[in-house]
């Protein structure tokens, strides 16, 4: 329930301010994509995952060390991730090896963090 004061009481409507948001709303399908990127980090391992690959590279072996999780829950994570496009994998003979796909996520990751930390 609104605690009282929340609400405009008025029904008058800002029409040159709901005109220039409006002008600069994004498509439905970027929105949706923004939603479903969000979604896809919004989880605290996944979190834990893609802070590592920002600092390095790592394979499925060293991140189920690193997180204390066993290998076959890092890489249905990781699958979450690549289908997201957050991460990308190189093979180096049997190893593969996960990294962040550009460094926009290792950016979002140090935002949030200054966001939280304010």
């Amino acid at each position: 329930m609104p605690v009282k004061g929340d609400v405009c009481d008025c029904d008058v409507i800002h029409e040159e301010i709901v005109a220039n948001v409006k002008s600069q709303m994004l498509s439905d399908t970027t929105m949706i994509a923004a939603s479903d990127f969000l979604k896809a980090i919004g989880d605290p391992t996944r979190v834990k995952m893609l802070w590592a690959l920002g600092v390095s590279e790592m394979c499925v072996c060293d991140l189920a060390y690193l997180l204390k999780m066993t290998k076959s829950a890092i890489s249905h994570q990781l699958r979450a991730l690549k289908a997201a496009n957050l991460v990308k994998f190189r093979k180096d003979g049997k190893v593969v090896y996960y990294s962040l796909v550009d460094d926009h996520v290792n950016i979002i990751l140090k935002q949030s963090l200054s966001h939280i930390t304010e």
